[in-house]
């Protein structure tokens, strides 16, 4: 389980980062950034883990009981698919990390990044491999960006229907391939993808 023990030996306003949405095929790449600026409550903490190990119930829960805590700042920042196809994904989320960042109402003093890649970012940071399982703030933040993302795909499927959105959330599941079979690639898809590509024939 993550704790806030990388926090608490880097000592100041310690943020973490992270990003939903690297691997789908549909949709931008959202990030989103937490800091805490007191002790976090202990049932807040327990249900805190990376957002991948909750069920969609409990990864709600925890979005809203963070979204209601007073004492923790959030960021969030996104990259469009027109610049996921300009500049890759790695470049994409890592622009979206940065203006996670850049949106917390307070400057962290260090800034911890879940994986091996460094955001462009104006203060210290430390890259942590694994870090949504290892750090609080870093699992917060997976667990913001992840239900921010899947309500956005929700909101696409709703303009956008036929491909399943709000179940796959632009992933590569059988039906979404299915369906880009069926119906091509919508202005939603990342074209630069090469399942997409192939997908959809070119």
């Amino acid at each position: 389980m993550p704790d806030l023990a990388l926090e608490l030996a880097e000592g100041g306003r310690v943020a973490g980062v992270d990003e939903a949405g690297r691997g789908p095929l549909a949709g931008p790449v959202l990030a989103a950034s937490v800091l805490f600026l007191a002790p976090v409550p202990a049932p807040l903490a327990a249900m805190i883990d990376d957002s991948k190990a909750l069920s969609a119930a409990r990864r709600l829960a925890a979005f809203q009981a963070l979204h209601a805590c007073p004492e923790v700042l959030i960021g969030v920042g996104a990259a469009s698919v027109a610049e996921i196809g300009r500049l890759n994904i790695l470049q994409a989320s890592l622009r979206a990390m940065a203006r996670a960042v850049a949106r917390l109402a307070l400057r962290p003093d260090l800034v911890l990044v879940d994986g091996n890649q460094a955001p462009p970012l104006d203060c210290r940071l430390r890259c942590v491999v694994g870090g949504d399982r290892q750090s609080l703030s870093i699992a917060a933040a997976s667990i913001i960006a992840k239900v921010l993302r899947d309500r956005v795909m929700a909101r696409l499927d709703r303009r956008c229907p036929g491909y399943g959105w709000t179940e796959n959330a632009g992933y590569p599941t059988a039906a979404h391939r299915a369906a880009l079979l069926r119906l091509g690639p919508s202005v939603h898809h990342r074209a630069g993808f090469g399942t997409v590509r192939r997908l959809a024939g070119d």
